[in-house]
């Protein structure tokens, strides 16, 4: 369930869309911010508001990256991980912030500042490494830049 004032939030987004399913995205981003993650009873929520299956809704969360399924830091850092960012160094970059963070990909550090995730492209890849922090995006990262960056985010 969602708050009351996010409950009209919902209407509004869904007052937009001719066919309610096509609100799911914006309706996603909504019960993320109120729950910092989609959690199973939003899935089961939106899915019936919807008018969605919910193995529907649960494609549609799992497919996309900027959707959780569980508890992240405040700050999600993604690595792109396809073939330009490979070759420009993001291995590295990925390595680097594994050891300075001391976390793991798809873990949060015990602190809760730092989620470290692999993903596919971020669609930056004339301008590779890409890194991406919540909703900024950092390019032609070095393991400097990122330093620079972890201790501006702490």
């Amino acid at each position: 369930m969602l708050s009351q004032a996010n409950e009209k939030k919902l209407d509004e987004i869904i007052s937009h869309y001719p066919v309610k399913r096509s609100a799911i995205l914006p309706a996603l981003y909504l019960a993320q911010e109120e729950h910092g993650y989609v959690t199973d009873e939003d899935v089961k929520y939106l899915a019936q508001r919807l008018d969605m299956r919910v193995n529907e809704v649960e494609e549609v969360v799992t497919f996309y990256t900027m959707y959780s399924r569980k508890p992240v830091g405040k700050y999600k850092l993604q690595v792109c991980r396809t073939l330009s960012c490979m070759l420009m160094g993001a291995e590295q970059i990925a390595e680097h912030l594994e050891h300075k963070l001391k976390c793991g990909m798809n873990e949060t550090t015990p602190d809760g500042k730092f989620t470290l995730m692999e993903v596919e492209c971020l669609g930056y890849c004339d301008l590779a490494p890409c890194l991406q922090v919540n909703f900024d995006y950092h390019e032609k990262v070095t393991t400097e830049s990122v330093d620079k960056l972890i201790e501006s985010l702490k």
